[in-house]
């Protein structure tokens, strides 16, 4: 080989090797919702920008709404261990079953109203109870929302026996449980299906936040949104923000400790706060275009709450007779509540 054509292969090698620290990674993360409702708005997307200025450029994450990527809500969790995708948000709850002690933070009347508070206990209930669940992906936060709300056709709720015979969506099975003991046909469905149910009268409501009202068109599909009284949620939804590990894995020690600083408990505080900012508006909104606006009595709130606790009494015993310590797991979802 001539001089020239070493030192060629040399400079080629060189720029080469330079260009590999240079070389952007890129993210794919997909959710299930519009990018303007709160969650993309408020978390989502200032995540990714941050996770890019951190990175000084070289991780750029994407982010792809309504299952852009393919695949549908309730699988989102395979779709990110298996690596059809770089990361997502997933409700394990979509899957009835499979990470039943999760739903220890769904219980009626679990979560306060604040969805950060409630999501920084999430994220320490995980942590002691829910890793192994969760080892096949790089979970990044979990989280929960704000308050669930009773959106209906025609007026609001203002009893126990208003439920009766109701046809509401429920997201979850703690939700769906807890509908069926005020007298509702309860029927699960993702998000991302409800409102075609509506408009096609499948359902007469569902319970779901003040913050995706205005994205799923809420105002229009239905006439009045109910809350229970106090500072307790009629019930709550957990949901995690993870990546595929082979993905994380494959990042450059430097990048790893990007993720890594943009993890844990902050980021999922950081999500429920979204949450909360989301509701403001969407509650607002509601308001706004003239939907009844409306809030149980204490009265009612606690005979639902007695319900609740049935609930819970029921769960606890359903899990203990699959081998799992309910009464534990409820007793530690409200002492890091309670510590938040």
């Amino acid at each position: 080989m001539t001089f020239f054509q070493t030192t060629t292969a040399a400079l080629i090698a060189l720029a080469t090797t330079s260009g590999a620290f240079a070389q952007e990674v890129t993210l794919r993360f997909q959710h299930f919702v519009s990018p303007k409702s709160a969650n993309p708005t408020y978390f989502m997307q200032p995540w990714a920008d941050k996770i890019e200025a951190d990175s000084g450029g070289r991780i750029k994450v994407e982010l792809y709404p309504f299952m852009q990527l393919g695949g549908k809500a309730p699988n989102q969790y395979d779709l990110i261990r298996d690596g059809a995708v770089d990361g997502g948000w997933v409700i394990p709850g979509y899957q009835p079953g499979r990470f039943p002690e999760a739903e220890a933070m769904e219980l009626p009347f679990m979560t306060p109203k604040s969805g950060e508070r409630a999501s920084r206990a999430a994220w320490q209930f995980t942590e002691k109870h829910l890793m192994d669940d969760f080892k096949d992906v790089k979970l990044i936060a979990a989280h929960m929302h704000g308050p669930g709300i009773v959106h209906k056709k025609g007026a609001a709720i203002a009893s126990v026996e208003d439920f009766d015979g109701l046809k509401l969506r429920g997201p979850s099975r703690p939700a769906t449980l807890l509908l069926d003991k005020m007298g509702a046909t309860p029927i699960g469905m993702p998000v991302p299906a409800f409102p075609e149910a509506l408009s096609k009268g499948v359902v007469d409501g569902g319970v779901i936040t003040w913050e995706m009202s205005p994205s799923l068109k809420l105002n229009e599909l239905t006439d009045s949104h109910t809350d229970v009284a106090g500072e307790k949620a009629l019930y709550n939804l957990y949901f995690i923000w993870a990546m595929n590990q082979a993905k994380y894995d494959s990042l450059p020690d430097d990048l790893k400790a990007v993720i890594d600083a943009n993890s844990g408990i902050e980021a999922s505080g950081w999500a429920g706060r979204a949450h909360d900012e989301g509701d403001v508006v969407g509650r607002e909104a509601m308001k706004a275009d003239g939907n009844e606006i409306a809030e149980l009595s204490e009265a009612e709130t606690a005979r639902i709450q007695e319900l609740g606790k049935e609930v819970t009494a029921e769960w606890i015993a359903e899990l203990t007779e699959k081998g799992l310590d309910g009464a534990a797991l409820v007793e530690d979802a409200r002492a890091f509540v309670a510590g938040n």
